[in-house]
């Protein structure tokens, strides 16, 4: 039976036999066809998510030339609208549950050598991206060899005002402690400045101007004086102990219906995405000659965060799992193109747990504390872009940087990404902080601005990426400790059992002490009648 099917296997598919160790062309070809298709069905979503960036790229690239109105580019876009709008919409419950849920669930030992390591880890990335951004732009020199500092219009309205170093780490103290929970879910605050006129009462009549800054509520969510809340308000939880069990079930169980609302919305991601991209490419004018006045800047904002995303942080991830990164980074593919999509860290949070957690087994103690403190402290495309635009818009201007300078733009860009919102061009509102730093003009943010719809969408992707990254070391960590944990009980239970242990049965020794008792009777009896 055997030898039939070992001369059938080697038959072609004409019916001659086949040398042997050769193989029938049809059945290779179907088994690379069946490889391919086991690939597309175990991951569609991946498959439907690259898609739609390709198709959003081609749709934007062939409606460019039609003329259409400012109304009919809202239209196109308005399904990439949509999904912004819902992943948002989830932002709030997961962020605030997951860690509610997250910082009850862990010791809170565990959980302050957790969160040590992971801004430890966070700290020294974004440090690394920061280093590699002025490196890159040394090297590449985008702002060097042009004659004068190219300008595009309607952009000079859109540069933000120019704030303090110190009003700006003060107004980040101040988002930690929001005033109102209700109101941190939209505004967060911020310092703007108002301009009063004094006059000396002597008889010289001076006037003088004074910059008094001047408390205001801006739009948008405060995300990490919510992340803030949620951690202590979880700690306090488990500190209740039995009192604290029932909130602490009605969060985790909020958390699994936000995840599950989370699955739905992956599914619409792939058609958004391609919308978002399509309206983004149409609304751009002039590309080319932007694209010709900015292509080095733009190269090497892209060149830097692809060595950050694709060699140091897998490299980091090798050094202490000894596992090949690529596989992990597979498995958060839909997630970093839907980063690329939206161009928002935290409307991708929601799809980074799910695949963080379902790919590549991180657990949801870990993924659902981890990853919402990235989406708000990690910021490594960030702090690269920004490294990047301080020294391009430095040459531009001929403006030499010296050592401490350069010390200052890397301190700067990586204390200014701590917080940064993570909404599109959020990165663009710290930019100022460094350029004051180190005195450079602010109006040239115009030209960061013109190219930022694409510049921001790569910085979203490493960001996310990192987060990811984090996570899973982390869980790797949290892994190897229990492993030791669980070797050391067992070294402790066998050198329990190893000595010795003599019988001290009752039973046993009620019948040792009947025999001996026996015998004793025994030897009375020979004695007396020896006798």
């Amino acid at each position: 039976m055997v030898e039939k099917i070992e001369m059938k296997s080697a038959m072609g598919a004409n019916g001659d036999p086949l040398p042997n160790g050769s193989r029938s062309r049809d059945s290779t070809a179907e088994s690379l066809s069946g490889k391919v298709k086991k690939v597309l069905m175990a991951n569609p979503l991946v498959i439907l998510t690259v898609a739609g960036v390709i198709v959003g790229v081609f749709i934007g690239l062939g409606i460019r030339n039609v003329p259409l109105t400012a109304t009919q580019v809202i239209y196109i876009g308005f399904p990439g609208e949509l999904l912004i709008r819902l992943l948002k919409m989830i932002i709030i419950p997961l962020v605030v549950c997951s860690l509610v849920s997250g910082s009850a669930s862990l010791d809170p030992k565990a959980l302050g050598k957790l969160g040590g390591w992971a801004m430890l880890f966070f700290l020294v990335t974004t440090l690394i991206a920061s280093s590699i951004g002025v490196v890159m732009a040394y090297i590449i020199n985008p702002g060097s060899g042009s004659l004068s500092t190219p300008k595009v219009e309607g952009l000079d309205d859109d540069v933000p005002a120019p704030k303090e170093v110190i009003d700006s780490f003060l107004d980040l103290i101040r988002n930690i402690f929001p005033s109102n929970l209700v109101s941190a879910a939209f505004q967060s605050y911020a310092t703007s400045y108002k301009t009063i006129l004094r006059t000396a009462t002597d008889e010289s009549f001076n006037i003088t101007q004074e910059k008094v800054p001047i408390g205001t509520d801006q739009e948008g969510m405060n995300i990490l004086g919510l992340v803030v809340f949620a951690i202590v308000f979880g700690i306090a939880l488990r500190k209740l102990g039995e009192d604290g069990e029932i909130l602490i079930k009605f969060f985790n169980s909020f958390n699994e219906a936000t995840m599950v609302l989370v699955s739905w919305i992956m599914w619409y991601a792939p058609l958004g995405i391609m919308f978002l991209v399509a309206g983004k490419i149409i609304e751009m004018k002039n590309v080319g000659a932007l694209f010709a006045s900015l292509g080095k800047y733009i190269a090497c904002c892209i060149i830097g965060h692809a060595i950050h995303g694709l060699l140091v942080l897998p490299a980091i991830y090798f050094i202490f799992t000894r596992k090949n990164p690529y596989p992990f980074l597979w498995g958060i593919f839909t997630a970093l193109a839907t980063a690329f999509g939206t161009g928002s860290s935290s409307a991708t949070l929601p799809l980074m747990m799910k695949c963080v957690e379902e790919k590549n087994g991180v657990s949801k103690q870990i993924s659902r504390f981890i990853l919402p403190i990235g989406a708000t402290v990690n910021m490594d495309g960030a702090a690269l872009f920004q490294c990047v635009a301080t020294v391009f818009i430095a040459q531009l201007n001929d403006f030499p940087l010296n050592f401490i300078q350069i010390i200052t733009i890397l301190v700067a860009a990586t204390a200014s990404s701590v917080g940064t919102a993570g909404v599109p061009a959020g990165g663009i509102l710290t930019l100022t902080i460094i350029l004051e730093a180190v005195g450079l003009p602010t109006n040239d943010i115009s030209l960061i601005l013109a190219v930022d719809w694409l510049i921001d969408r790569t910085c979203t992707v490493l960001n996310v990426e990192g987060d990811a990254f984090g996570a899973g070391l982390l869980q790797f960590f949290v892994d190897r400790t229990a492993e030791k944990e669980r070797a050391s009980e067992l070294r402790d239970v066998k050198s329990d059992h190893s000595l010795p242990v003599p019988e001290c049965s009752p039973l046993i020794e009620k019948r040792g002490l009947r025999d001996r008792s026996g015998a004793d009777d025994a030897k009375v009896d020979l004695s007396e009648s020896a006798m």
